[in-house]
């Protein structure tokens, strides 16, 4: 096929420079502009030093039509305005990666009607798709972790706690992303109230009609963690299904999407980081079932599940680019 012309706006950031390190290493994509007002001018190696030797792009603050993509990397709320003060051709595509559209209620936008990313989910629709509104890590997590009890209608009222890296905080400064603070600790944060229970919450409530943000499901304490990337979640509720059945009900869910892994032993953080897996484990103990979900939120959280979404809409296969190895040591 024809190489995919991509445009990055806000490129300077975590999510930025990891969609820059998949696409220029990607059989079918070509990056067009890297967009930062703040950084015009610059080499990309000077901010993402990593990249030296890899690329001599330089980042830019002006946009160009001559892409087939638009890759939107900026802050919440800055997205939305990103694409009211820019005139972007319809003939391109756009993928948000902020949470500015992911709520049905927002998901229309100059014009354009933006679908949920979450390929596990929405596989079909993606694929249609000229407008999508990437997944928030946490509810990626979260979400893979659940969709088969919503889908077999399992789902009771859910406690789950997640820890995550420093980089989901973004690269801005703040006293609780400094090494001092975050070296040897932890700290709980947004207590019930973190901004990705209304997006988990509208995908179970589609799969299972019964589940609702007024029944008060999702009981959700997220956790700052002492280390930089990656996502472990741990979802506790009342299930009527045992070991075997649950264990065979994610099997089934899961077959042929290639990034989700059930596994029947003990998972931890370092299988996922540097990668666009998920895994998930099943413990079912009495009556209780906990489901343990990691993934790396840079990735499988954010750049990787934006390049597994781009795939889907060009008609790729759904791993190209994203075929990478885990920091296991």
């Amino acid at each position: 096929m024809d190489r995919i012309n991509v445009g990055i706006a806000g490129g300077a950031g975590y999510t930025g420079g990891e969609l820059i390190r998949l696409l220029i290493n990607h059989p079918h994509a070509s990056i067009r502009f890297i967009h930062s007002k703040s950084n015009k001018g610059n080499p990309v190696s000077h901010i993402h030093s990593d990249l030296a030797g890899e690329t001599d792009l330089i980042f830019t603050d002006s946009l160009s039509d001559d892409i087939d993509v638009l890759f939107l990397c900026v802050g919440h709320g800055e997205a939305k305005k990103f694409l009211e003060e820019n005139a972007i051709s319809e003939k391109v595509k756009i993928i948000d990666l902020s949470q500015d559209v992911r709520l049905r209620h927002s998901a229309s936008l100059n014009g354009r009607k933006f679908v949920y990313g979450l390929p596990e989910l929405f596989r079909d629709e993606i694929k249609k798709a000229n407008n999508i509104a990437n997944p928030g890590c946490f509810a990626t997590s979260i979400q893979l972790g659940l969709l088969p009890l919503a889908k077999a209608g399992e789902l009771t009222n859910i406690y789950t706690t997640g820890i995550t890296g420093s980089t989901g905080a973004g690269q801005s400064f703040s006293g609780s992303s400094h090494f001092l603070w975050r070296a040897n600790n932890i700290q709980a944060y947004k207590t019930l109230s973190h901004q990705h229970i209304k997006e988990i919450t509208e995908s179970l409530a589609h799969l299972q009609k019964d589940f609702s943000a007024e029944g008060d499901k999702i009981n959700f304490v997220p956790w700052r963690g002492d280390f930089t990337r990656g996502i472990f979640i741990s979802s506790q509720l009342d299930c009527s299904l045992d070991q075997v059945e649950v264990q065979r009900l994610y099997e089934d869910y899961y077959e042929g999407h290639p990034f989700v892994h059930v596994s029947k032993e003990p998972i931890y953080l370092k299988q996922v980081v540097n990668t666009n897996k998920c895994y998930i484990q099943l413990e079912k103990v009495g009556a209780k079932l906990v489901v343990h979900s990691i993934l790396d939120n840079l990735l499988k959280g954010a750049s990787g599940q934006a390049l597994q979404n781009m795939n889907l809409v060009f008609g790729l296969e759904e791993t190209e680019g994203l075929k990478l190895k885990a920091n296991a040591f």
